[in-house]
């Protein structure tokens, strides 16, 4: 049963759908999804077109607001707005640790997340459309991953979109999962120099905490063992709006005087197992280079073997001289696995994944060429996290895309530029800008 609540100003309604494990067989098993509906209080009884948002990830839930922050409150004046947790997240039928095992052994756990990619989003949304709209088409908003999942939308069922709205999502339609992350450490590596720049007292700061790593062991509270390449991996900070300054606020008080000589503080520790863990997002770590497969290549721990061509961010050299360390970001390594206890157990999985080799292609070139639905996208000038030349690529690429390329947010400006982003993403659209 459906229950309905308020919020000021909002109208919240849970909804919950059975859609099929494998959509090429619809009569097997199936998976629970969840949504949220949510309706300006003053519009609860007007017939409004719907917006569907695919969040960012993989891996992450849709976002929890609370009011009618950042491009929501925008979103709103004019549509239903349905918040969709993607299968594996947030409140639909889950997929970690703690569940996975009920699949069988790790070969039978690949085989079930290999059907959580974005061409499966995309046909949970088709088989959910119906009951949201009566069958009218309707509009999508993807975030980072979620726009790789509008794309895909594009190419796998357009007559379901009225308009695709994309923000710092728009993929490569060809690359490897090799080519992504070749693109992606000289990207990241202007991230950090742009941070040292702006924070100079970070160098030192940066080099201290990686030395002591290279010389104690450290576990978290939870359990996490916290090596010198996992402190690196904090990176992925500075890919947001206000990464960078969190990054430095974090790095100030790393180490407390104790009767046993400088120590990591509990307030550092407690901190950084926030960033890094990922028990709130284990898909994320499991299925993020499968996102990238499209052919019989395997992905193969991308991230990690693209990274040894770039030994700048080898933290012992740059600790042997006088380099500063270069911190690494959103790229996904084996050694997680043995890091997180909350990805421990799943070693073998990813293992798995890694090797697959039939993974099946997600965009169709030809019709994206021939495509007829208003697309808008938001390129953010040197994302860290999707590559712009791949992103321009792949707008010319899609009939009657129209770009909005910036440098005044980050990856985040969705959220971070209010509603400003998904205004003139609509206008766009509509070609009245």
């Amino acid at each position: 049963m459906s229950a309905t609540y308020r919020q000021p100003g909002l109208v919240l309604t849970d909804r919950r759908f059975t859609v099929p494990l494998d959509h090429d067989d619809p009569a097997g098993e199936t998976i629970e999804l969840y949504a949220r509906e949510a309706v300006a209080s003053d519009k609860v009884g007007q017939n409004l077109p719907w917006l569907v948002y695919l969040q960012g990830g993989p891996g992450f839930g849709a976002n929890r607001f609370v009011g009618k922050g950042a491009w929501f409150g925008r979103a709103l004046k004019e549509f239903r707005v349905l918040l969709l947790d993607q299968r594996g997240t947030g409140h639909s039928s889950p997929a970690n640790r703690q569940t996975l095992p009920l699949r069988g052994g790790p070969a039978e756990q690949a085989d079930y997340l290999a059907r959580f990619r974005a061409d499966s989003i995309v046909r949970d949304c088709e088989a959910i459309r119906a009951q949201v709209t009566g069958g009218a088409p309707w509009t999508v908003l993807g975030q980072s991953f979620g726009g790789f999942c509008a794309t895909t939308y594009l190419s796998l069922a357009p007559e379901g979109l009225a308009a695709a709205l994309i923000t710092g999502g728009l993929p490569s339609l060809d690359a490897h999962a090799d080519d992504v992350y070749r693109a992606a450490y000289p990207r990241v590596e202007r991230k950090v120099t742009a941070h040292y720049a702006r924070y100079p007292q970070d160098v030192e700061r940066a080099r201290r905490i990686a030395d002591h790593l290279l010389t104690h062991d450290v576990t978290l509270p939870n359990g996490y063992r916290l090596t010198v390449e996992a402190f690196q991996s904090l990176g992925i900070l500075l890919g947001g709006s206000e990464g960078s300054h969190r990054l430095h606020f974090l790095l100030e008080h790393a180490f407390v005087r104790t009767p046993q000589g400088p120590e990591l503080s509990d307030a550092f520790q407690e901190e950084v197992q926030g960033l890094l863990s990922y028990a709130p997002h284990p898909l994320y770590a499991l299925v993020h280079e499968a996102t990238y497969g499209q052919d019989e290549r395997p992905t193969a721990w991308a991230a990690e073997r693209v990274r040894a061509e770039f030994p700048q961010f080898d933290a012992a050299k740059s600790l042997a001289g006088d380099e500063p360390l270069l911190f690494t970001g959103e790229t996904i390594h084996p050694w997680l696995f043995d890091c997180d206890p909350a990805l421990r157990p799943l070693r073998e999985t990813a293992e798995l994944l890694a090797a697959r080799t039939d993974w099946q292609p997600l965009y169709d070139p030809a019709r994206l060429a021939a495509n007829e639905v208003p697309v808008a996208a938001a390129v953010y000038h040197d994302d860290m996290y999707v590559d712009t030349a791949h992103s321009l690529r792949t707008a010319r690429a899609i009939r009657g895309l129209r770009t909005w390329v910036t440098d005044e947010f980050e990856h985040d400006g969705v959220r971070a530029g209010g509603p400003r982003v998904l205004d003139r993403l609509l206008s766009l659209a509509r070609d009245e800008a």
